[in-house]
């Protein structure tokens, strides 16, 4: 298994869920209490659910009422998917438009020279 598969850089502060990941097979199931136990951005919970599911592994949150093996549990899987784009997506526009009014001000990005 990947040491970035949990999507964080550093495996030792995620060693359990690495541990967790290699010893999981087909036709297994990760039950977590809620879904921040799993995933510390919605990008990288989600990301981490698609591989469990590329692996056949079923996923299920008991307080977010989330079971990947129900049509229903898929579909939220789905609208975390695209709310995690969406999030992207913003965070992406507004780095732009923050690169595009310092350039107008006369700021360039980057170290400045000594």
């Amino acid at each position: 298994m990947p040491a970035d598969i949990s999507g964080d850089s550093s495996s030792k502060e995620r060693s359990q869920l690495l541990k967790m990941l290699e010893i999981l097979r087909e036709g297994d199931t990760v039950v977590v209490y809620k879904l921040d136990r799993l995933g510390r951005s919605l990008r990288k919970l989600v990301n981490l659910i698609t591989q469990l599911e590329e692996r056949k592994i079923e996923f299920i949150s008991l307080k977010d009422a989330i079971d990947t093996s129900t049509v229903q549990g898929t579909f939220f899987l789905n609208i975390f998917a695209s709310l995690a784009e969406f999030e992207r997506d913003i965070i992406r526009e507004h780095t732009r438009a923050g690169l595009s009014a310092a350039r107008a001000r006369g700021r360039m990005g980057g170290k400045k020279r000594t």
